[in-house]
């Protein structure tokens, strides 16, 4: 009873945001609205396929809901081409981080066809399709417009996801079950993606502590993906919060309280820790001192609740992470070290579907997995490793300069949370193949390229100013 809930709740949500999403960008020209279809269906994906299998049973009726997100996307793109009536005249003034970008991309591209790995060719264009979401995203980023009705609207939906995601937090722990449990996510697993179910609770162990806690993931696919999804909400929430009025702000303050109770209930170390790193960029580089007191409070509450009040097994679930004796600790040094021989045996990679933990990647052949910079090393060589490095550091870097000059307050929201929350998933993509959570990764990709088009703007404004000031006579 409870499945066809849950399938019939599933097939009118998305079938309705297909609709609306179809409808603005074919009819009205509104090819951005994909971002808006994004945020409303990513959180929600690996949840949806499970709900769909577990009613139907059918890989074909998964493989249409697993599909349509690449559909619209390309129906956006091409929404793009037709509605730019000047599409070639189109002007093309390129940054340092785009022209990282272009050759990343180039690099990816080109080794799908160079014999390196054992992965077949099918594998490697299938790796490819999702590596090249990122500059994609990039791309839609650097050439969308969106008046402030649109960028509220955006961050609102950020929000509500944020806030939705809490509250069945609360009623997974509440009732003592995962949501997966009832959405079919390990017969999902099992029978599309070949993943036999483990762990205490019939799912993965990703769902549990090595004590056997419970580890909440909401509705994403796992604790891990909404850890990172939290610091989206919390930065967004924090910047609207800073930049209205206080009486109109209490809003922003449930969005981060939200955010913070989902990180805890997802018992990531590693996004815990980013949680605090973030914080303290956040008060550094925006000049936000009193953060600096809310995180040392925060740290000092979470301290003392694990000495005085925390369960034996939380307690000695932080006591061996600290200790490096957890076994997910271990396991992230073993697969480090793997990758680092590998890069220094193979310098030029070793081709594409080599690394990482995508369907596309084999058990087999997979060399690490739990670094994302590691993994593109592995893969794409030194070089592919130090461009997308580059591309993280001088885009931080950009969207803080952005942030500082701008005097439009919409933008500068985007480059607040687009450097905090990417500064923030610095210390997840050192533990994660943290690119495949794609609610967070994508979003905050567009993100980025939104913030370098205005990083152009004020780039050529100040360029502009200081030639006409050097070309007045001196008085």
């Amino acid at each position: 009873m409870i499945s066809l809930l849950l399938f019939v709740i599933v097939v009118v949500y998305v079938l309705l945001l297909v609709f609306i999403t179809v409808e603005k960008i074919i009819f009205k020209g509104d090819w951005h609205f994909i971002l808006f279809f994004m945020v409303l269906y990513l959180p929600f994906y690996t949840s949806i396929l499970s709900i769909v299998y577990q009613a139907t049973g059918s890989e074909l009726v998964v493989a249409f809901f697993q599909y349509i997100k690449e559909l619209l996307l390309f129906l956006a793109l091409l929404g793009f081409v037709f509605y730019n009536r000047n599409i070639w005249d189109y002007p093309i003034r390129l940054n340092l981080v785009d022209k990282l970008f272009l050759s990343f991309t180039a690099l990816a591209i080109l080794y799908v066809f160079l014999p390196l790995g054992e992965a077949s060719l099918l594998s490697k264009l299938l790796y490819l399709k999702g590596t090249l979401l990122i500059p994609l995203f990039y791309f839609l980023g650097r050439n969308t417009k969106m008046n402030q009705k649109a960028i509220t609207r955006l961050f609102s939906l950020i929000m509500f996801v944020a806030i939705a995601a809490f509250c069945l937090n609360v009623v997974e722990k509440a009732i003592g079950v995962h949501f997966q449990q009832f959405s079919g996510y390990a017969l999902f697993n099992f029978a599309v993606n070949g993943i036999d179910p483990s762990g205490n609770y019939g799912l993965s162990w990703t769902f549990e502590t090595q004590t056997s806690g419970m580890r909440l993931a909401s509705f994403f696919s796992d604790p891990l993906e909404l850890a990172s999804s939290c610091l989206l909400a919390f930065s967004t929430g924090l910047i609207w919060y800073l930049s209205k009025e206080r009486g109109q702000s209490w809003m922003y303050l449930i969005v981060m309280a939200a955010s913070f109770g989902s990180l805890m209930m997802t018992a990531s170390r590693a996004a815990f820790g980013a949680f605090f790193v973030m914080l303290l960029f956040i008060a550094v580089v925006f000049r936000l001192y009193k953060l600096l007191g809310l995180g040392a409070l925060l740290f000092i509450s979470f301290g003392a609740y694990v000495i005085l009040f925390a369960s034996d097994e939380f307690y000695y679930f932080i006591y061996d992470t600290i200790t490096f004796q957890n076994a997910s600790s271990l396991g992230h040094l073993v697969e480090w070290f793997l990758a680092l021989d590998s890069i220094i045996a193979n310098p030029e990679g070793i081709g594409l579907a080599m690394s990482g933990n995508t369907g596309s990647v084999e058990d087999e052949f997979r060399v690490g997995g739990e670094n994302q910079f590691l993994i593109y090393g592995v893969q794409l060589g030194v070089l592919g490793m130090f461009l997308y490095i580059a591309i993280l550091g001088f885009g931080i870097y950009k969207s803080l300069l952005v942030f500082r000059k701008t005097e439009d307050s919409n933008t500068a929201r985007i480059a607040f949370v687009t450097a905090a929350t990417k500064f923030g998933l610095l210390l997840p993509l050192f533990t994660a193949n943290a690119e495949l959570y794609a609610y967070v990764s994508l979003i905050t990709w567009w993100m980025m390229g939104y913030t370098l088009t205005a990083y152009n703007r004020l780039y050529s404004t100040l360029n502009f100013t200081t030639t006409s000031n050097l070309s007045q006579p001196s008085v």
